[in-house]
């Protein structure tokens, strides 16, 4: 993989470090060896390209394969040798998309040749997370855990944007990213899985359907158990996640019984929400019918996955020639027993199960949909109602938005009546986002579908659907925290928009476009030919500077204020804008 691209100011910093780190928890005297509870590992001393040490691929759990596909995740069995843990591992299996690894696990031209031949990349042996620390001796660290995003069915740690060696050194502080299972693999919930009678040993946490949150919680578990040895504060970790990564950490925060209770201690859900149609103070649809006024819920019904679970089944027995139609696959589902039905879909590949899963057949429908089941064992059955009643893990609260979240996912449109926006598939628009010239060469007519004429018209129908979708859940959860800790709550909105044209107003300020800023990594990475440049260069340095500042500030105390805002940042309702001129940062509250 290509080294990213860091701020000259780190690696000036990063050079003259030469410390090693006799007393901070190694186990020798090269400062990446560490002793886990599970034996030792070995990173990299990257002190003089970063100002980090990294530790890649350490496992967390035992791999979900076999009898533990479908299962709680279960602790990493130790071992006697030291793990080499200088590379990431591999991503979790996931059906190809913008946001895919290449068949390296990296961002290279293989994530379009996969586009084009739908093949899956990665593994379903992937659970795994990351360690950066700043190339110092300094001990007790805060400690900023990020949860990848990706409609949990696509995304992995290895992408060059989440890359925590700037965000570590800026922060001072110990940055950790995991893997976790996506899609039908990470949220599957079908009856002959969670019967008893053919598994006696299954736990409530089995039954549940919602392994990627339980892979979420393991992550936070050995971070508990670890993170010491690398000079963070076990005390002092701060969960923070994006898009499907905010569900799933907003999911952890409000799981019943608190089982996520001290595992961390802040949180920061960026562009996310976990509202069901029915929560309190969600928008809800007249005479209670269906429809919910065009506001869409981040979480789906149990029955609607339950639903998905039967008709992935009936497509893997058409595909495979065991059922001709859904008619006979109905009865072959009748004929066998639950033990039948569950040795059946374990022992299909993974690659089967998600390739089979994206495609229709017959009356089926679509089974891409993923994310958190709220089924009341691990996810509540109303998260938010969860947080009105007080039972929820209570810690300080980072949120944020972008300007203008939709232009990512332009393909929820219809959901307000509006047209589609990006008109080209991936295949076709990864070529342009992934070659500098031909996106330096694009025109907006070129992206856009022809139904919006400019990008004002096209403004409209974003701002539409962001405020039935990505505002409306932010503002529910919002709204039930302050009624428990309006002290404790902070919110921001992203703004920047100095990309040039046509990507100001294809993207502006979209979904993700402030993960760049948060972690200082502007390239190599899908829209590094979108946001970056010579001509925005000095004000987007100087906005992601004080953004990773803030979130430095919010994990090192709960409180995001920091003096390169130059403003006070009230809690919420009130938010704070990062923006800035293509010289200098913009920061006001709003």
């Amino acid at each position: 993989m290509r080294p990213i691209t860091r701020f000259a100011w780190l690696g000036a910093a990063a050079m003259a470090t030469t410390l090693i780190l006799s007393g901070c928890g190694s186990s020798g005297s090269d400062p990446q060896s560490r002793t886990t509870q599970y034996g030792d590992v070995e990173g990299v001393n990257d002190s003089a390209a970063s100002g980090t040490y990294f530790w890649k691929g350490l496992p967390y759990a035992k791999p979900p394969v076999g009898a533990l596909r479908w299962k709680a995740p279960v602790a990493p069995a130790s071992w006697t040798h030291t793990l080499q843990a200088k590379t990431f591992g591999a991503s979790c299996i996931q059906n190809p998309r913008l946001y895919s690894p290449g068949n390296n696990n990296t961002f290279d031209a293989t994530v379009g040749d996969n586009l084009v031949s739908g093949n899956t990349p990665g593994s379903e042996d992937c659970l795994s997370l990351n360690i950066w620390r700043p190339a110092t001796a300094d001990k007790n660290l805060p400690v900023i855990v990020f949860i990848h995003g990706g409609s949990n069915i696509t995304g992995y740690t290895a992408d060059p944007m989440y890359d925590g060696a700037a965000l570590a050194r800026k922060a001072n502080a110990v940055v950790v990213s995991a893997n976790y299972r996506l899609g039908q693999l990470g949220f599957f919930r079908h009856p002959a899985l969670r019967d008893k009678t053919v598994d006696p040993t299954l736990t409530a946490e089995d039954q549940s359907g919602n392994y990627a949150v339980l892979d979420i919680i393991q992550a936070l578990k050995f971070v508990q158990g670890n993170i010491g040895e690398f000079g963070g504060d076990k005390g002092n970790v701060t969960l923070t996640g994006q898009s499907a990564g905010a569900i799933n950490i907003l999911a952890v925060m409000t799981a019943p019984a608190n089982r996520a209770a001290g595992l961390f201690h802040k949180i920061a859900p960026l562009s996310g929400g976990i509202s069901v149609a029915t929560s309190p103070g969600f928008p809800q649809p007249p005479n209670n019918l269906a429809g919910n006024n065009g506001y869409i819920p981040a979480l789906n019904p149990v029955a609607t996955y339950e639903a998905l679970s039967n008709m992935l089944l009936m497509k893997l027995l058409i595909d495979d020639g065991s059922a001709a139609d859904v008619a006979s696959a109905t009865a072959w589902v009748q004929s066998h027993s639950n033990a039948d039905i569950a040795a059946y879909l374990r022992g299909k590949p993974a690659s089967k199960i998600l390739q089979v899963g994206v495609k229709t057949v017959g009356g089926l429908g679509n089974t891409t949909g993923s994310g958190p089941i709220p089924e009341g064992t691990v996810v509540a059955s109303d998260p938010i109602a969860a947080i009105v009643a007080g039972n929820y893990v209570k810690v300080p609260v980072l949120s944020g938005l972008t300007h203008s979240e939709s232009k990512l996912l332009s393909s929820f449109l219809p959901l307000v009546g509006r047209p589609v926006g990006i008109k080209l598939p991936d295949a076709q628009l990864f070529p342009i986002l992934f070659d500098a010239t031909k996106a330096k060469n694009a025109t907006f007519g070129d992206i856009i579908n022809p139904a919006y004429a400019n990008g004002a018209a096209y403004d409209a129908a974003i701002a539409e659907l962001d405020a039935k979708f990505f505002i409306a859940l932010r503002d529910n959860y919002m709204n039930a925290l302050m009624a428990q800790t309006p002290t404790q709550i902070w919110s921001y909105r992203f703004d920047w928009k100095q990309e040039a044209a046509p990507w100001n107003d294809v993207y502006g300020a979209a979904h993700a476009f402030d993960l760049p800023f948060l972690f200082g990594n502007f390239g190599p990475s899908l829209y590094a030919n979108v946001i970056g440049g010579t001509a925005n260069q000095t004000g987007r340095l100087a906005l992601s500077d004080a953004m990773m500042s803030t979130l430095a500030a919010f994990a090192r105390d709960g409180n995001p204020n920091n003096a390169t805002l130059g403003v006070t940042w009230p809690n919420w309702p009130k938010v704070l804008l990062f923006d800035a001129t293509p010289t200098a940062k913009q920061i006001s509250v709003q």
